[in-house]
């Protein structure tokens, strides 16, 4: 059922959950007086924070306490319960009365859905497959080097869309053939087999699942409750060494015939873990741009041959291009925020006034009762916000008077002001689409592969947030907000962008409100393992990079060769026996940015990192950079440039890239 604030209450009450005025324009308020404040000149280093995230566990259930507050309406971290979706409500609410005030009201989101051909056209561009219907797009050795490193379900995804695209070229009457995909795909000693002629029916009739209306196109039909959709899982690793798409299809063959019912409702969230690689996990940012855009691709191409498995026909949109504010703080795109932002300080990832709300709400406390969920005062969260707008950069804004449920709504003003959605109106649907997966496991394995999919500034900004949430979560004791309790508030201000609830029915809506909740959930209890790029896409990675080498013109890498040669004569002098012993079990660790250029360490078993990193630093006592400022790096070889996680064996990682060179480096941020 609904529960909605009315209309003509605007008191503060314990019961309401956000400000009042969501989507207010900040021209629509005057200030009366010129309060002076100085903004805080210290650096929130928030990069700092997200390269090496801690792991988070699921609280206990606690008993429920007579004489609880009204607003504390859930204690479980574990799981949710209607009461626990009032707030939800009345979130929902309150942001629609805010909207109505707004005298100038934005432009609100069109989603163009693709036609019959485009959206396969466009996927096949993003995953760098261009060539496929346009041979002038790009360059066809670079395409083979990336399908040769696909799986079988990778390759799978592809042949559907390429197939898909070619029966739609047909009905055109167009010239231009599309290759076959047997070609494509015919590589030595994989022949295709009877089993998967079998399989072909399954999979055609998985193509014909399309979504038409709007409400289904964003992932919203009709769809299993959560009794339906849990399963029993006992293993509690989650590996990253196999692809996903190829665990999921091997769960979903294991699963056939089988008499395994589904358990009871059951959406506890199991202690999922890495698996630790000794070659060292690769978080996001710790890749040169060149490696990531080849992650882009095949994650691409992974995220949607796991969909593929599950049988869920994904339909991406495109906003229509909208006329937004080219500056200042409140409903700015985030790209052309960071844009503003880094012209003031170089090298922002993350907005400078989210940064800035973020700390000003933990300095004064995260013991404070409600927070998130009790609204600022309409009035004052209205008049501040134009404020802001005026002073902020200027350093004149008064953050001494700023009260903590004013700056909480401020904060989710900002996400909700944004002119399309933080998750990106291209992957929104996908987002709400990962609760149709049949496990968790998948379900989490789908969430990591849209966060690396997600634009740079939306996914910077995304983590920052649930590290924030968590932080809150942290002190539920005295705020009581507990995981759950977060969730539920901020899913309405991170799902539902501008105009949505127009695009929707309202069966729709009650299914969007427990699934957007449970997503948000996700994220921030697991957002230690999202920002994670998984092993066999950098595997695939290696082998595309070691495809496109091979293709080098002799006289080139011979070139390369030689420079290198001459630049290590010049760069180090190093003793004979030195020289001697770098071909029995030593490294050298080059060092350019300090006085100590250049180190030998031999290898051992145990050999780590973070041991190289303080050898280094115990040789070298001019160095004034903080420890955990400094990054070993492995350049060359079989990778462009990759920050090593401090735990991985260099022996180890020695062995998968024998052509790397070793680099001490400032973390570059």
């Amino acid at each position: 059922m609904f529960i909605l604030v009315p209309r003509g209450n605007q008191t503060h009450h314990p019961g309401f959950s956000s400000a009042m005025l969501y989507q207010l324009s900040p021209k629509t308020a005057g200030l009366t007086g010129t309060s002076q404040g100085q903004v805080n000149s210290r650096c929130y280093d928030f990069h700092r924070i997200s390269r090496r995230t801690g792991h988070y566990s699921v609280q206990n259930r606690a008993k429920n306490a007579p004489g609880k507050p009204p607003y504390h309406r859930c204690n479980s971290q574990d799981s949710l319960d209607e009461l626990a979706m009032d707030d939800y409500w009345t979130e929902v609410e309150n942001i629609t009365l805010s909207g109505e005030g707004d005298a100038e009201p934005q432009e609100e989101v069109q989603l163009k859905v693709p036609d019959e051909g485009e959206q396969e056209e466009a996927w096949l561009t993003e995953a760098g497959l261009a060539t496929l219907f346009d041979e002038s797009a790009s360059d066809p050795e670079d395409m083979m080097g990336l399908l040769s490193t696909l799986t079988r379900t990778q390759a799978a995804a592809v042949e559907k869309r390429v197939e898909k695209l070619q029966q739609t070229l047909r009905k055109r009457n167009k010239q231009h053939q599309v290759p076959d995909v047997r070609d494509i795909f015919k590589l030595p000693g994989t022949p295709e087999s009877k089993e998967d002629e079998a399989k072909s029916p399954e999979r055609s009739e998985n193509r014909k699942k399309d979504i038409t209306t709007d409400g289904q196109a964003m992932g919203l039909g009709n769809r299993a409750g959560p009794a339906e959709q849990s399963v029993s899982e006992p293993e509690t690793d989650i590996n990253l060494e196999v692809s996903f798409s190829d665990q999921a299809l091997s769960y979903k063959e294991g699963s056939k015939g089988s008499s395994e019912a589904l358990t009871d409702a059951d959406d506890k969230l199991p202690n999922f873990k890495l698996s630790r690689d000794k070659t060292g996990l690769t978080k996001v940012g710790d890749l040169s741009p060149q490696d990531m855009k080849k992650v882009h691709r095949l994650v691409l191409i992974e995220m949607t041959a796991l969909f593929d498995t599950a049988g869920i026909d994904l339909k991406t949109h495109k906003a229509v291009k909208l006329k937004v504010k080219e500056s200042g703080l409140f409903g700015v795109p985030l790209a052309a925020l960071l844009e503003q932002d880094q012209r003031r300080q170089s090298g922002t990832r993350v907005p400078i006034i989210l940064q800035r709300l973020i700390s000003h709400i933990e300095d004064e406390g995260l013991d404070t009762e409600g927070l998130l969920r009790i609204p600022g005062a309409a009035i004052r969260v209205k008049a501040v916000c134009v404020e802001l707008e005026g002073k902020f950069y200027e350093g004149l804004f008064p953050w001494e008077s700023l009260k903590q449920h004013d700056a909480a709504s401020l904060l989710k003003l900002f996400i909700r002001e944004l002119p399309h959605p933080l998750l990106t109106v291209e992957y929104l649907s996908a987002f709400i689409a990962v609760l149709k997966l049949p496990t968790k496991k998948q379900q989490l394995q789908a969430l990591n592969l849209l966060v690396l999919l997600l634009p740079e500034s939306s996914r910077d900004t995304l983590k920052a947030l649930m590290e924030f949430f968590q932080r809150v979560i942290d002190h539920k004791e005295q705020n009581k907000m507990t995981l759950n309790n977060v969730a539920v508030v901020m899913a309405p201000n991170i799902f539902m962008f501008k105009g949505f609830r127009n695009k929707i029915s309202e069966q729709q809506e009650f299914s969007l409100a427990t699934e957007t909740a449970n997503i948000v959930r996700l994220l921030i209890r697991y957002q230690n393992l999202l920002w994670t790029i998984p092993k066999f896409i950098m595997n695939q990675v290696r082998k595309q990079n070691t495809e496109n080498q091979k293709k080098m013109s002799k006289d080139r890498a011979m070139m390369k060769l030689l420079k290198k040669m001459a630049y290590e004569r010049e760069k180090h002098e190093k003793p004979l026996s030195e020289v001697d012993s770098s071909s029995q079990g030593f490294i050298r660790v080059q060092a350019p940015q300090f006085s100590k250029v250049s180190m030998a360490v031999q290898l051992t078993e145990e050999l780590q990192a973070s041991d190289v990193l303080s050898r280094f630093l115990s040789q070298d006592s001019s160095v004034s950079v903080k420890r955990e400022d400094l990054c070993l790096y492995e350049i060359g070889g079989n990778i462009q440039e990759r920050c090593l996680d401090e735990e991985t064996y260099m022996k180890d990682l020695l062995e998968l890239n024998p052509s790397a060179e070793w680099f001490i480096k400032c973390i570059q941020r």
